[in-house]
């Protein structure tokens, strides 16, 4: 398993060491791997171990948006930690969130499944479909795709088709979030 690396920068090394010193005093036993990461990431004037590598992935998603000393827009970190609620560990959707902007973000993530360039009948989009969410309703998915402009059909529901678009920068750090979870759970 492949080990992500979370750099810290510290201001002062003298009060990291202070602070540091002053937190393992106060414990009457040897910590443990987590309890270390805690308290270097206290030392080091964040929360907790969490809080540190949240503020590290979002300085990384944000270097990764730019582009020749121009920031793109960045993408909406809040919709995609809510969305990422809907999803079990293998990438299947649990169920159908009732906000708009949730389920677009959803709809976006099936579209980014379906392979470019190939026509389906319907029975093999809904087996595509299915395989990506467990609430057992693929009817909606295909329609919403449709209705979202993600997927064209003919008139008869014969055939679909992706369409081709830009993707939100969320499905970007939709998808990373979701490997990384992957990664952890392994």
């Amino acid at each position: 398993m492949t080990r992500t690396i979370f750099p810290m920068e510290v201001a002062d090394i003298s009060a990291f060491a202070k602070s540091l010193r002053e937190q393992l005093g106060r414990l009457d036993h040897k910590p443990s791997h987590v309890e270390m990461l805690n308290l270097l990431s206290r030392a080091g004037g964040y929360r907790n171990y969490q809080h540190f590598r949240s503020t590290v992935c979002r300085a990384e998603v944000l270097l990764d948006w730019q582009f020749d000393g121009e920031t793109l827009p960045v993408p909406d970190e809040e919709r995609v930690k809510k969305t990422l609620r809907v999803f079990d560990r293998s990438g299947r959707i649990i169920r159908w969130p009732s906000k708009r902007s949730q389920q677009e973000l959803c709809l976006w993530y099936l579209w980014g499944r379906i392979p470019a360039g190939e026509t389906f009948s319907e029975p093999q989009i809904n087996l595509l479909l299915g395989a990506l969410h467990l609430f057992g309703d693929a009817a909606l998915l295909r329609r919403d795709l449709v209705d979202m402009g993600l997927m064209r059909r003919n008139r008869d529901g014969s055939d679909y088709r992706r369409n081709e678009k830009e993707a939100p920068l969320e499905l970007t750090l939709l998808n990373r979030r979701m490997k990384e979870a992957a990664r952890e759970a392994a």
